[in-house]
Parts: C-alpha cells; structure tokens; sequence
C-alpha cells in the first residue's frame, strides 16, 4: 500500500515560504505522480505546512507563481490531501484549498492575512474559500486578515478532520482512500473538479457508467 501514497512536501524549512523556486519544485513533481499512486499527500516541513509567500520576492515585485501550482494540484488525476501542521498562512492555505480534502493537527493556524498588509490573495484564495465555506465567512476571514486555529477551521469546514498524531491522521484519511480503486478515484476526481460550479447530472452518470464497465467495477459488483 506504501506505493499507493505519494507524499509531496513543501521543503524549505522552517517555515517554507513559497518563493518561485520552491513552488516551481513542487508543480514539477505535481506534474509526474507515478501510474501507481492512488492519493498524493502535500505537507510541509519544519515548523509549518506553509507560512505564504516570500516576503522578500514581493517586496521586489516578484509574485511567486502560486496560482499556477495551485491549478496543477486540481489537475493532478488522483485526490490530493493537504496535512497541515504548525503555519498555514496566505499563499500556504492557497495550496490547501486546492486540495481535495484537508486535515490539520491541533495547534494549527490558518488565515489569508494579505489585507493586513494592504494586498488581497493572489493565488486563487478568494475563489475557493467561498466556495468552500460560504461566502459570508470566506469573506470575514478574507476582510479581517485573522488567522483561527484547527478546531476553528473544523468548525468553519475549511478542513475536515483535526487530529492530534498528523502522521496517524494521514495514515487514517490517506490510507482509506489508497484502498480504493484507482479507477474510480480518478472518475470522482475529475467528476468533482469538472462540476464544481455547476451540477451536470449527465456527466455523473457517463462517469458512473465506465465505472460500471471498468475491470474494478465489474469485479466489484461481483464480489
């Protein structure tokens, strides 16, 4: 089953600020996940999942292509989980929303603080935080600047499980979706991403039918 999870970590230590290098890095490997991966696990470390962007980059213009890799975890054809411990700050929890489930230890700060520093989020935040938790709390994160912890977060339903033990947590939620099908993760997936402004009930039963057609599904329903 060890094949079956593939973790992608945020490498920068301590605190993996995303500057252009690292965030080129990681849509690199985003973009080469092995046919035997089921689920990809996207975590930091250090003292921080991620704390944002570089500081430095920005104050000389630079905006690191966070958006871009963000884009890249959608399409990444097998679910991705975001493990956040310690920092996940700005262009950090861009990356988590981009993510196809997210889980926070306990003690975890979450927030897009830009507006604290007369800037909004550049990296998709103030399009998938609505659209995740509802507009009016998207936007009194996104228009206070504050950071909440991971039972806030739980709460919010911006992440959806808390756990003391990341590394049991991960071994619990990653490990139940690498015991499925490949198949029909990927069919979910790609369902997810494509109707996620819309509903379209014709594509959930086109995708459910050549699950129904598959090898796995045929031997599923036998069993």
């Amino acid at each position: 089953m060890s094949d079956a999870i593939k973790t992608v970590w945020l490498d920068s230590p301590p605190v993996n600020a995303l500057g252009a290098a690292l965030v080129e890095q990681l849509d690199a490997e985003l973009m080469h996940i092995p046919v035997e991966t089921r689920v990809v696990v996207l975590r930091g470390r250090g003292k921080a999942f991620s704390a944002g962007a570089d500081i430095t980059e920005l104050r000389e213009g630079r905006l690191p292509p966070i958006q871009d890799v963000a884009q890249t975890i959608e399409s990444v054809p097998v679910p991705v989980v975001a493990a956040i411990h310690g920092f996940c700050l700005g262009g950090g929890l861009e990356l988590a929303l981009a993510c196809d489930v997210r889980i926070a230890q306990t003690g975890a700060k979450l927030g897009l603080p830009e507006v604290q520093l007369g800037l909004l989020p550049g990296g998709g935040g103030t399009q998938r935080l609505p659209r995740l938790i509802g507009r009016g709390r998207a936007n009194w994160l996104l228009l206070s600047g504050g950071q909440i912890d991971a039972e806030k977060a739980f709460t919010l339903g911006l992440v959806e499980d808390v756990v003391d033990d990341l590394d049991a947590g991960i071994e619990r939620v990653a490990g139940a979706i690498a015991g499925q099908s490949r198949n029909a993760l990927i069919e979910l997936k790609r369902l997810l991403v494509s109707t996620r402004e819309q509903a379209d009930y014709g594509l959930e039963l086109e995708a459910f039918m050549r699950t129904l057609e598959s090898p796995d599904g045929k031997e599923g329903v036998a069993a």
